[in-house]
């Protein structure tokens, strides 16, 4: 099964994200249960958590180039805004 692409992603906190989807749904996507991965952990830090970016092709979500949650994961995972 193909899932919708990335279009955009913004922090609405220190641990939320707002995506929003190539088929225009958007989802709200909490990383809490990720920190406790040790890929995950600099995420804690306010600042670096803020600076997410959407990829290329929208395929995940990145902050620079050692972190990132995929599309799968996002849409999976996140909770339909109405």
């Amino acid at each position: 099964m193909d899932y919708p692409k990335v279009l955009s992603a913004q922090a609405l906190d220190n641990r939320t994200l707002l995506i929003e989807f190539s088929n225009h749904i958007k989802k709200v996507y909490d990383i809490t249960p990720l920190l406790e991965r040790e890929m995950f952990a600099p995420l804690k830090v306010p600042a670096l958590f803020k600076a997410v970016e959407v990829d290329r092709g929208g395929y995940a979500v990145v902050w620079g180039d050692s972190i990132d949650i995929s599309e799968y994961e996002l849409w999976r995972h996140g909770q339909k805004v109405d």
